[in-house]
């Protein structure tokens, strides 16, 4: 795998054989150019043939079709319906397992949105199959984690919240990162969930155990989150930031302040 590569910074500019590998599912994607490039339904059609499941092909483009707006999301999200129904119809978990580990980012991330697709699943089952690609290396696949379980997180907060609760000490930063960030209030580029932009104390379990984490990337995170919440309960933020200033004296609670403050503070 081509794990050093810096990528062309345009779509015009990405060679020939590279973008040819990229939709062939033979590495993957290093920039936004490459994300942007792959032809979703070619990098499909050619996974699908050469797993042997080419009969999927047809009713997940139907997903494709029926869309009342294709985007670069909305057809990967609908990529991850049809498999999670054609899996489903064909009790196929076998091919599960082969996309969740596929070296493609692009089909990994299918998988994830497989998962939060899978109606029958309780939040805590959800979220123990997604874990794994909340710690995915490729930042990607780990964005499409969250995104694909939020509307179940949303849906069951409290339950979500005790489970989240618990991520925030692993070890893997990956992991942590994502109990704050797919329990941000607002979020990005998806729904708001409007219980936490109205009574943010109620992910303060998550929060709390990340006022002072290392990792830049978990710093960021709850930052943003609570940036968000600024928004709608400033109160609440100047409170517990003011509490966190008192409570640790750290460079990282002090990063994390900033972030938090800054919609505030304008």
């Amino acid at each position: 795998m081509e794990t050093k590569r810096k990528g062309a910074r345009t779509i015009k500019d990405i060679p020939n054989d590279i973008l040819a590998k990229l939709n062939k599912g033979e590495i993957e994607t290093v920039n936004l150019a490459e994300w942007c490039a792959i032809d979703r339904k070619v990098l499909l059609s050619n996974l699908l043939k050469k797993h042997g499941r080419a009969k999927y092909l047809k009713p997940i483009l139907s997903h494709i079709e029926n869309l009342k707006k294709q985007t670069a999301n909305t057809i990967n999200i609908a990529i991850g319906v049809g498999l999670f129904e054609q899996i489903t119809i064909n009790k196929d978990n076998d091919f599960l397992q082969i996309i969740s580990e596929h070296q493609s980012d692009f089909v990994r991330g299918w998988a994830a949105w497989a998962i939060g697709k899978n109606t029958a699943l309780s939040i805590g089952q959800m979220l123990k199959r997604i874990q794994p690609f909340s710690a995915d290396k490729h930042f990607g696949v780990r964005e499409e984690a969250w995104c694909a379980v939020r509307e179940k997180i949303a849906q069951n907060l409290n339950e979500s919240i005790k489970i989240l609760s618990k991520w925030v000490t692993n070890k893997d930063e990956n992991i942590r990162r994502f109990a704050s960030e797919s329990t941000r209030p607002r979020g990005v580029w998806c729904e708001h969930i409007n219980i936490l932009k109205e009574n943010p104390e109620l992910a303060l379990p998550i929060l709390e155990p990340l006022k002072s984490d290392k990792a830049k990337y978990v710093q960021d995170s709850v930052g943003n989150w609570l940036n968000d919440a600024s928004k709608s309960k400033p109160e609440f933020v100047k409170k517990l930031c003011g509490r966190w200033k008192k409570e640790s004296d750290t460079k990282e609670t002090k990063y994390i302040i900033k972030k938090a403050l800054r919609t505030i503070g304008k």
